[in-house]
């Protein structure tokens, strides 16, 4: 039961999904939003007890990998999950996943020591791929495609609510209990959204012998994991070591196409990039995820740094954005239904372009309200851009694809927003090297109100001046991401919407 054209992508068509009465829509859907509120959460929440963490278990050396490890083991096995779920069904890999985070989640709480946290960290990532792109497969399943603008837009507010009170809860936790029960507060939760999914969820699934893509899934996670791992590590890594992940990697890859011609069950089905919605969502979303890691990275220590404002003011610059991104994913689900996928797209690139172009020529002196109205419209063009190549995406394939379809495009976005965060911080670094060799770690002293309140005039206006500049640098990179991301909206096929495909 395809949405579009695309149809022909589709050729075995094993599983048909049972319509769901409204009730138990509704129910899935909660289930849907609470496992991704699980996920997201996820990242917010540990940073905010990190440094207790550190004080606890000790490994300061190894402590960015505690997020490092997350990222690239939930990105690698995004694709792998999505695929599974278009031969096996949602259920089931929902279900795997989610277990598969939540032991990782029991074992995290239990670490003894860093490197013990770590390789818990990087199991509970490789569960965390299955859970935000398989549900929104199953959202999109359940849906129609104008009824899922207005869904992706709840999805979005989770991320939103995820992104306020992730360190809120964090915090409180950690006062009054434990690090530890920072993990074990997402086990029920986690829990509850399995038992919705199995309770209310049906899946007619044909029952036919399928080949698992060995294979191919060893060469995509090989392929990914080897050059993310290179950009995420580009800072600390010598030169040796780069050039053998990124020789890994294209290898690997390159491996990974010519075998994938010749398999009849691909791992990674190249057809659809044959497809123009999807390569448009997709490098969209790739672009779209490195412009906003570039501002998001940076935002809040500029405003720190340069501004001399305090940790809430950050915190409230950045939360700009996240307000905003949910309210424009709601409000993109009905304009792109009046008008059409295009001009939502292009809406959303448009926005980004302002937004940083705000940021870009922000001053120290012009405060924290013109950085958060940047970071306003940046949330305008993000809600509008995310849920349009999504919703797009999903209507372009058939039952059978839209797995694979939906979780490619997320992968995208990982993809992207660790560019973003790798060649922006790069800019940064090495702005800040030209202007002042020494400023690298004497401006870390700027985040400290005690030291920088002692520091003399002429040494502050010296610091406040290379960090603004830095930044500065970094912003101009992400207002040509931006850009980018206007220019590939432009190239969606005009007059599609999800009432006309």
């Amino acid at each position: 039961m395809p949405d579009a054209p695309g149809e022909s992508l589709g050729r075995m068509q094993p599983h048909v999904p049972a319509p769901p009465d409204p009730v138990r829509r509704r129910l899935v859907l909660a289930a849907c939003l609470i496992a991704t509120f699980v996920a997201a959460v996820e990242s917010t929440i540990v940073a905010t007890i990190i440094p207790t963490i550190v004080g606890d278990l000790g490994g300061f050396n190894l402590f960015t990998w505690v997020f490092t490890v997350y990222l690239l083991t939930q990105a690698v096995t995004i694709p792998v999950y999505g695929r599974l779920a278009d031969l096996y069904g949602r259920k089931p890999v929902f279900f795997a996943g989610t277990a598969i985070f939540l032991a990782g989640t029991i074992l995290c709480g239990m670490a003894w020591n860093m490197p013990s946290l770590v390789v818990f960290r990087a199991l509970q990532g490789c569960g965390a791929g299955a859970i935000q792109p398989i549900a929104a497969t199953i959202l999109g399943d359940i849906y129609t495609p104008a009824e899922r603008g207005r869904i992706q837009g709840l999805v979005a507010s989770v991320f939103g609510v995820s992104a306020v009170t992730g360190p809120s809860l964090g915090a409180f936790l950690v006062m009054h209990m434990s690090w530890r029960a920072v993990f074990w507060v997402n086990v029920p939760i986690g829990i509850a959204a399995i038992a919705m999914i199995a309770a209310f969820l049906r899946e007619n699934v044909t029952r036919r012998q399928h080949r698992i893509d060995w294979a191919g899934s060893l060469l995509l996670l090989t392929g990914f994991s080897s050059l993310m791992l290179g950009l995420v590590q580009s800072g600390t890594l010598g030169r040796p070591s780069l050039i053998v992940l990124t020789l890994t990697g294209v290898a690997a890859l390159v491996a990974l196409y010519l075998h994938e011609r010749s398999v009849l069950e691909p791992m990674l089905p190249l057809e659809l990039w044959r497809n123009r919605v999807i390569v448009v969502g997709s490098v969209g979303n790739f672009t779209s995820g490195a412009m906003m890691m570039g501002v998001a990275a940076f935002l809040p220590i500029y405003v720190q740094g340069a501004m001399g404002r305090g940790a809430i003011d950050g915190g409230l610059v950045l939360g700009a954005m996240s307000v905003s991104w949910a309210a424009a994913s709601l409000a993109a689900g009905r304009i792109m239904a009046r008008t059409s996928y295009r001009f939502v797209a292009m809406l959303g690139g448009l926005a980004l372009t302002i937004g940083c172009a705000m940021l870009a020529a922000l001053r120290p002196a012009d405060g924290p309200v013109w950085a958060a109205a940047g970071s306003l419209v940046i949330g305008i063009g993000m809600g509008s851009c995310s849920t349009v190549f999504i919703v797009s995406i999903q209507a372009s394939v058939p039952w059978g694809q839209r797995g694979a379809a939906t979780s490619s495009s997320m992968f995208m976005r990982f993809v992207g927003q660790s560019v973003g965060a790798s060649v922006c911080g790069a800019v940064l670094n090495a702005t800040m090297l030209h202007l002042d060799p020494g400023a690298a770690h004497a401006v870390e002293r700027l985040l400290d109100p005690a030291v920088r309140t002692a520091m003399a005039p002429a040494e502050l206006a010296h610091l406040t001046g290379v960090m603004a500049a830095s930044v500065h640098n970094a912003y101009l990179l992400a207002t040509a991401f931006a850009v980018l991301t206007l220019i590939v909206a432009s190239r969606m096929p005009a007059r599609l919407s999800p009432v006309r495909n």
